[in-house]
């Protein structure tokens, strides 16, 4: 099997041409060549021919914040981007109670922070840990005055104090499918009271064996009753419901080492008991030829089973957080029934792409178009970038902030109307 490795300190090129051999040998042979640029071993089937693929890795360099930087940050006319805090490390997914506390989970130390602007000037003046411990927490939301939190395989639930403290924690859920590769939970309630709760797949590109892994689950607010409500979505971290007409929509993250162009990344309109195709099937179903075939059937036949995507976007950049602006007090008519999505960047393309926050403009609650929102974060030559855009809280103050799990920055957005 020939290979051809060319890298440098910022770039690697792997081209792999894969001859007719047996399917076990070529899964040998294959994998220990991806791993050392990959750092995990997938447990995907070979595919029953050749395969050819190119891909890159291209990771733009991190530019320490400095405050004088928001100057780069572009938004749209009428908007203005300020600095709402800073120094917090690796800051992920907000949540917002009704007084304006907020609340910030970090997965990498494993705590969740209140940050409170009490003489209300759009910066944070006050900062503190109220939930320690907590490992791998990412997923938050608060329904009721209370706060639920979710973990790679923990769902937990905390009273709000009338400080912002919390109290009372329990343990809802405890046996979520191992994180492996995907362990980034995220949930919110719907218009129905009822949990949702993504679940990434536990591999880039594999024959899932947990049911639950790429998939949206549904629980009632005590963790009981869990079901899957949809499957066949490799990592949808974001997702919220349009507001015109209660759907789910949310935006998917494609599979790497394909190429630098596909798959894309998707936004899919979420409907129960609907498969979206993961593994085998991509965007507006579309095969991946690489997968096997299903047992009994083809992927041509299987494709034509699953929900197609609504909207592509560049592959490979990295969809977090997704959130529609219904909450957007202040903000122009034009806007309140569009949605917000972070796009965390590229590391495994030649020509970066992401790093910013898109607008995705609806009509009639169909998708009709997008455009940036909040960008800036990356160099005009794409070699440097000072951000990589994660969460989003929507306050009803006419704020979006947008959280930078790079430099650790808060960045709140407002109109002019909203200072």
């Amino acid at each position: 099997m020939p290979l051809e490795m060319k890298y440098s300190p910022i770039m690697t090129k792997i081209t792999i041409a894969m001859k007719k051999i047996k399917p076990a040998l070529r899964f040998i042979l294959l994998f220990p060549a991806i791993l050392p640029f990959y750092g995990m071993a997938q447990k995907g089937h070979p595919a029953k021919v050749p395969t050819s693929v190119s891909v890159n890795t291209f990771y733009p360099q991190q530019e320490d914040f400095k405050e004088e930087m928001i100057s780069r940050i572009k938004t749209p006319s009428g908007f203005k981007a300020t600095v709402a805090a800073t120094g917090l490390g690796k800051p992920r997914m907000m949540a917002l109670s009704p007084d304006g506390t907020l609340y910030v989970t970090r997965r990498d130390v494993g705590d969740v922070l209140m940050l409170q602007d009490k003489d209300n000037d759009g910066r944070f003046e006050t900062l503190k840990t109220v939930w320690a411990k907590f490992m791998d927490v990412h997923g938050i939301t608060i329904k009721d005055g209370m706060l639920y939190l979710c973990a790679a395989k923990e769902l937990k639930r905390a009273k709000i104090m009338p400080d912002g403290t919390l109290t009372d924690t329990i343990t809802l859920i405890k046996d979520l499918p191992e994180g492996d590769q995907h362990d980034n939970r995220v949930i919110a309630f719907g218009p129905d009271n009822l949990l949702y709760m993504s679940v990434g797949s536990s591999c880039n590109d594999c024959a899932e064996t947990n049911a639950e892994h790429a998939t949206i689950l549904q629980v009632q607010p005590d963790g009981s009753s869990r079901k899957i409500y949809a499957r066949g979505l490799r990592n949808t971290i974001g997702f919220d419901w349009q507001p015109q007409t209660g759907e789910i929509w949310g935006v998917d993250n494609g599979t790497d080492w394909r190429s630098d162009d596909f798959p894309p990344e998707e936004l899919n309109r979420i409907l129960a008991d609907k498969d979206y195709g993961w593994p085998r099937v991509f965007a507006k179903q579309q095969v991946d030829q690489t997968r096997e075939d299903p047992l009994g059937s083809t992927k041509e036949a299987y494709a034509k089973t699953t929900e197609p995507s609504v909207m592509e976007f560049p592959a490979h950049s990295a969809p977090i957080d997704f959130k529609f602006l219904t909450q957007a007090a202040g903000f122009p008519k034009d806007y309140r029934d569009d949605a917000l999505v972070c796009w965390h960047g590229s590391w495994n393309r030649k020509n970066p792409e992401g790093y910013k926050v898109q607008r995705i403009k609806f009509e009639n609650g169909k998708p009709v178009g997008t455009e940036d929102f909040f960008s800036g974060f990356l160099s005009a030559d794409g070699k440097t970038r000072f951000g990589r855009p994660a969460g989003l809280a929507i306050s009803d103050k006419g704020i979006v902030y947008i959280s930078d799990d790079a430099n650790g920055v808060i960045y709140g957005v407002t109109t002019g109307s909203n200072k």
